[in-house]
């Protein structure tokens, strides 16, 4: 008989101790043990199921010379825009971790994924929904394929005698925190159990070179459930974002170890499913017939790719005492910074102004070069006159009201040209690093707020 004990776990990083602690000696963080019950005896792990169809390969020292530095071969979905997250496609024996709020999309996502890759045996494998819900699904996606099948278990035992019947060639697993091992005691969604339930399917994916990808919630703080050595033990990790109330969904790469971290995708949630937007530029901007204040657009960059957004800003009269600073998908400390900018530099009263901002489309950006267009659409605003309707900016604001240099600022003009954009407006630093090339499109160099200012009113 295996002999019964508890130990105490870290939840921030998986840290095990055998008694209680108030501050982890890993991670240093408070308040963060909690006690399971796990199983240490004698008992030997039965021998993976999976076994008899490893690859052949027997294990040996190799000098690094000897390695032959071939691509990864890799699985090309039809979703340009995972192929894009992951790389180039799916790396096989790779394992992904997706992380996600309830509701924002990911079974769904992955669910038309599987169906889409008709000459792969795909095995789907839930342990939080039954069969007929996920049939309901897959027929509102409308893509039939015959080598796709479903498994509702969280038997990790049970799971590896079906893989060893049925030989995947990709499995989806959704999601990890339902999974149980037979070999440790602890409930479900337990630190010991996603550390335990995660080892063996990188095991098998290592060893049978077996793509998988893990589904994985996030808690209300927004950082994936478990122990963060799941972060480490996995290949990829992909981050699914996007406001439920919007369309549009942003896949994003945290870490990747066969590709770049800087690539993201954009998805529009439809009826029929996830919709991979090739160019959300011409989605980002509304469409207008009548010229309205406040409204500016930016040419941001996010991650690797361009993108043209529509920045609104409102100001208006206090009504009581402390004026009101609100924000929508921006920084609220930055936006404070620009409007003390406009105040010391430019003379403008916006201490007694309630100040309203919203990037539309339900997007967040950091980046710092869409502050030009936060100052020209305050201004719009404040001066009530609404800006030339094809004109977008691309600068960051310093503290002394100076327009700062941006990086990759080709790829800015050369996106706004694409979509009809007459004039672009930059820093005067940037336009030294300039090529000389024509462009269709008129590049407006200038050096301070002020010179903005009076430019455009």
């Amino acid at each position: 008989m295996s002999k019964t004990k508890s130990a105490f776990f870290c939840q921030s990083c998986g840290y095990e101790s055998a008694k209680w602690l108030g501050k982890c000696p890993s991670c240093n963080n408070w308040n963060t043990f909690v006690e399971e019950v796990i199983v240490k005896g004698s008992d030997k792990k039965e021998k993976d199921e999976w076994a008899d169809y490893k690859r052949d390969g027997k294990i040996k020292t190799i000098s690094i010379n000897e390695v032959s530095s071939a691509e990864e071969k890799r699985i090309l979905t039809q979703d340009t825009e995972l192929n894009r997250v992951l790389g180039g496609g799916i790396v096989m024996g790779s394992i992904v971790l997706v992380a996600g709020e309830p509701g924002i999309g990911k079974s769904t996502l992955f669910l038309q994924i599987g169906l889409q890759l008709k000459d792969v045996v795909t095995l789907y494998i839930s342990g939080e929904e039954s069969e007929q819900q996920i049939k309901m699904r897959a027929d509102r996606i409308g893509i039939a394929s015959e080598n796709f099948y479903l498994l509702t278990e969280t038997d990790t035992k049970t799971i590896f005698q079906e893989v060893k019947k049925l030989k995947p060639q990709l499995v989806i697993v959704d999601s990890i925190q339902t999974l149980q091992s037979p070999f440790v005691e602890s409930g479900p969604g337990s630190i010991s159990q996603i550390r335990e339930t995660a080892a063996e399917l990188q095991r098998f994916a290592k060893e049978t070179n077996t793509p998988v990808f893990l589904i994985g919630h996030i808690t209300k703080d927004g950082n994936i459930a478990g122990p963060k050595i799941l972060e480490h033990m996995v290949d990829t990790v992909l981050q699914f974002e996007g406001d439920r109330h919007y369309a549009y969904r942003i896949l994003r790469t945290l870490k990747n170890r066969f590709g770049s971290t800087a690539e993201l995708g954009i998805y529009e949630m439809t009826g029929e499913g996830m919709r991979a937007v090739t160019n959300p530029s011409e989605i980002l901007i509304t469409q207008k017939e009548d010229a309205l204040s406040g409204i500016a657009i930016a040419a941001t960059i996010e991650g690797m790719r361009p993108l043209l957004i529509e920045t609104q800003a409102l100001v208006t009269q206090s009504v009581y005492g402390t004026p009101q600073r609100t924000v929508t998908g921006f920084d609220l400390r930055r936006l404070q910074l620009l409007l003390a900018v406009l105040e010391k530099r430019g003379g403008f009263h916006f201490g007694v102004k309630d100040v309203f901002v919203n990037i539309a489309g339900g997007l967040k950006i950091e980046d710092p070069s869409i502050d030009l267009a936060i100052v020209c659409a305050l201004l719009s605003s404040y001066e009530d006159v609404p800006l030339p309707q094809l004109i977008c900016f691309a600068g960051e604001v310093g503290l002394s009201g100076e327009i700062r240099a941006v990086n990759r600022i080709e790829q800015r003009i050369a996106e706004a040209e694409k979509l009809g954009f007459e004039k672009i407006i930059v820093s005067k630093y940037n336009a030294k690093s300039l090529p000389k090339q024509k462009t269709n499109i008129e590049i407006v160099a200038l050096g301070k707020v002020e010179e903005v200012y009076q430019y455009l009113f």
